[in-house]
Formats: structure tokens, C-alpha cells, sequence
């Protein structure tokens, strides 16, 4: 006898989300009941995610003080677009690494791009002379690209968007 055919789109009434796992099947064994848990590299690349938004955060602190505090700038306008640059990308991160957790799939591509981001802004920085901050970048970034493509975070992030309409 066969199952019916599984509909990501539609939500698994399982077990409740809020003790660490995702109620969705293991699509992977025979039993259709099984809960995958969230598997560590998850953890790792989410914590890595927020840090890098805290340290966009921060950035963007220092430049509007620099900015407010009356540092020389060709002009203001640009530097205000430049802030606005680092606010949204620190609060893109901190979407990603929220969901990224919480195991939806488009994470994983989000998470990937800062990873390279991260990476060509580290070696240079290293290479310069800065070796403790260009490490700094590199070494957590190599190691959530290594978690982004093991098996369970492939099988953990692949959570789709509800069915519910957005409007």
C-alpha cells in the first residue's frame, strides 16, 4: 500500500515547535513519524549569521557617530545611504539567522552569499597586514560554508513558506 503523495506547501499538525524540533517527517527513513531535530551546524552557522548582523550593527554605530560627529565626508547624502546600507543589510542578517534556525530553505542561499561576502572582505584584510581581524572573518565564515553543505543542514533547512495567503 502507498502513502499519498507529501505537500511541503501544506503545514504537519506534529509535534509542537517550540521543543527544538520541526514537526515535519523524516522524509528520508521508512517511518513517516519521525521528527528530525536541529542538527548542530544549524546552530553553528545561525550564531555565526547574528554575530556578523551585531558586528554590521556595530559598524553602523561608529559611522553615525562619526558621521554626527561632524567627520569630513564627500558628501552627506552618500554617507547617510551608506549607514541605511549597513542598518538593512544588519537587519537582513538577523532574518536570516532567525529562519535559518527555525529551518526554512531560502536561509541557506541567503547565509551562503554573506559567507562569500565575509570571506572577500577577510583575506584582503588579512593579507594587508591585519591578521587577528582578517582571521576573524574568515575562520567563521569557512566554517558555516563547511555546516551549509552537510547532509543534515541540507535536510533540516528545507521548510517551506505556509500555505496562507499574504494578503
Amino acid at each position: 500500500m502507498s502513502r499519498p503523495p507529501e505537500n511541503p506547501a501544506q503545514p504537519d499538525h506534529g509535534p509542537d515547535p517550540s521543543d527544538g524540533a520541526i514537526g515535519r517527517s523524516d522524509r528520508g527513513g521508512s517511518s513517516g513519524a519521525a521528527v528530525s531535530a536541529r542538527p548542530p551546524g544549524v546552530v553553528v552557522i545561525s550564531v555565526v549569521v547574528l554575530l556578523e548582523a551585531l558586528a554590521l550593527l556595530g559598524a553602523a554605530a561608529w559611522y553615525a557617530f562619526e558621521l554626527i560627529s561632524g567627520a569630513p565626508v564627500l558628501t552627506f547624502w552618500g554617507a547617510v545611504f551608506t549607514l541605511g546600507l549597513l542598518l538593512v543589510f544588519a537587519a537582513w542578517l538577523f532574518a536570516v539567522g532567525h529562519f535559518l534556525f527555525r529551518g526554512y530553505r531560502w536561509t541557506r542561499a541567503a547565509a551562503l552569499v554573506a559567507q562569500l561576502f565575509v570571506l572577500t572582505i577577510g583575506f584582503p584584510t588579512m593579507t594587508g597586514g591585519l591578521v587577528l581581524p582578517g582571521l576573524a572573518m574568515i575562520v567563521p565564515a569557512l566554517a558555516a560554508l563547511v555546516f551549509l553543505f552537510t547532509k543534515d543542514v541540507i535536510a533540516y533547512a528545507s521548510k517551506v513558506g505556509g500555505s496562507t495567503a499574504a494578503l
